[in-house]
Formats: C-alpha cells, sequence, structure tokens
C-alpha cells in the first residue's frame, strides 16, 4: 500500500446513495454534498465532473444489475503525504462499491450515546472516511443491546444518531436538529424538510424523552421509525413522514 493521505490519514469523502427502479436516488443532492466535501478538506476533483460520476454510477448499476440496493462513491485523495513521502501520481481515485438494501429490526431500540459530537470540529458536517467515531458510537450501543444511538453535542444539544439524521415529532409539529448542532446535512434529511413542515431546532435530549415519535433517516435506512427510545416504548401515530419515503 502506498503511502498516501487517503492510506495514512483516511484523507478521503464518501455517500451513500439509495437505488430504486435501477436510478440513484436523489442524485443531484448526493454529488452537490460530496463536491463541497472535497472541497472543504482539499480534494481535487477537476478529473471528475458530474457526468463523469453519473455514468460510472450507471456502469455499476448495470453490470451488478441492481434493481434497488445501495451505492457507495468515495474519493480518495491519492497525494503522497508531507510527512511519509511517496504514493501515487494520480491526485483523486474513484472507488464505487454496491450492495442490497438495508435490513432493519421490526422493533428498533434507540439508546443516548455517550460519546459527543463536536460541533465546533473541522470536520463537523463533513461525510469524511475519517467515520470510525461514527462506527465506535454505533457499536457501542450494538453492544448495549440497541440498534443506534443518538448523539449530543458539546452543549447537550441532540445532533444526530451515530450513522442517520434524526427527526421526531412533538405536539403534532416535526423537529430535526439545525446544522448548528454539528449533524451532517443529510440528503434524505433534505428531501423531508423540502415535502413536508419541519422545525429546524437545537435541543436538549430531554426533547426526544418526551417526543411522540422519533425517526432515523439515511440513504441506506430510508424513513425508520424508532420502537424504543431508552426502553420507552413509542407509538407509531399516523403522519406524513411514514409515507414520504419507504426503502425497505
Amino acid at each position: 500500500m502506498e503511502p498516501t493521505n487517503a492510506s495514512l490519514y483516511g484523507k478521503g469523502v464518501f455517500t451513500t446513495i439509495a437505488i430504486r427502479d435501477a436510478l440513484p436516488f436523489l442524485w443531484e443532492k448526493h454529488w452537490r454534498r460530496l463536491a463541497a466535501n472535497a472541497k472543504t478538506v482539499g480534494i481535487d476533483l477537476s478529473n471528475y465532473s458530474r457526468s463523469i460520476v453519473s455514468d460510472a454510477i450507471a456502469s455499476s448499476i448495470e453490470s451488478e444489475q441492481l434493481a434497488s440496493g445501495r451505492l457507495r462513491i468515495t474519493f480518495f485523495d491519492e497525494r503522497p503525504s508531507a510527512i511519509w513521502p511517496g504514493g501515487s501520481s494520480d491526485s483523486t481515485s474513484l472507488s464505487i462499491i454496491t450492495g442490497g438494501i438495508r435490513e432493519v429490526a421490526d422493533i428498533f431500540k434507540l439508546t443516548v450515546s455517550p460519546h459527543p459530537v463536536n460541533s465546533r470540529s473541522l470536520l463537523a458536517g463533513v461525510k469524511s472516511c475519517n467515520y470510525l467515531e461514527n462506527l465506535m458510537a454505533a457499536e457501542e450501543a450494538k453492544n448495549r443491546g440497541f440498534h443506534e444511538a443518538i448523539r449530543v453535542n458539546e452543549n447537550g444539544e441532540v445532533a444526530s444518531s451515530a450513522m442517520a439524521n434524526v427527526f421526531w415529532l412533538k405536539d403534532g409539529v416535526l423537529c430535526t436538529p439545525s446544522l448548528a448542532t454539528g449533524c451532517l446535512a443529510g440528503t434524505t434529511r433534505e428531501y423531508v424538510m423540502e415535502n413536508l413542515d419541519c422545525r429546524e431546532v437545537e435541543a436538549g435530549i430531554e426533547e426526544l424523552s418526551s417526543a411522540d415519535a422519533i425517526y432515523l433517516t439515511s440513504a441506506g435506512l430510508g424513513i425508520v421509525a424508532v420502537t424504543e427510545f431508552e426502553k420507552r416504548k413509542l407509538p407509531d401515530p399516523p403522519h406524513q413522514i411514514r409515507k414520504l419515503l419507504t426503502l425497505n
């Protein structure tokens, strides 16, 4: 393995896209975020236009005969490290992998993670390959018998779950954390907010503790209603968010 910024430091950005009817769902939103994230961390995309990547996606879907499922696009910074010289002559590489629809438990249990989000981090809001914190938070929750975990930021404000965005329903009002909390600007999150009345807030964990319903959203999950939050059973009241998008 060459000593590149990607291999040494995990310098890369990625996105996971839902495949529906053999097409990348919300592709324009994903591309816009990929390009913005690449610019933020300093990854050169000059050799990868939207149309070039779109063609590569279409080729992957066709070769895998993928009518529904997931596709992950990753851009890696292949430049040599200033500290450990060497590496590829190409500045950026592209990886596309595919997978089936994620299975979601019928009884979906959510807890609170002991690991906070740093809203002041240079990577706050960036979907980078430095995803170990998220994975460790998710694994810690699973080791305690839960499927996911809510992470709060340094101010005690709800930011997201370990691997998804979060929405909740309280007295008929749909809410989600604002980007100021350090949450990711998820494409499914954006889609929900474009189609439903939703309030962006900075709220403490007590808001979730008293919520009438909680939902997690991501390209891989779609929109999932949480069944239990910290062992408190939640109803699944009729709301448009449950009918807006079904990937499972």
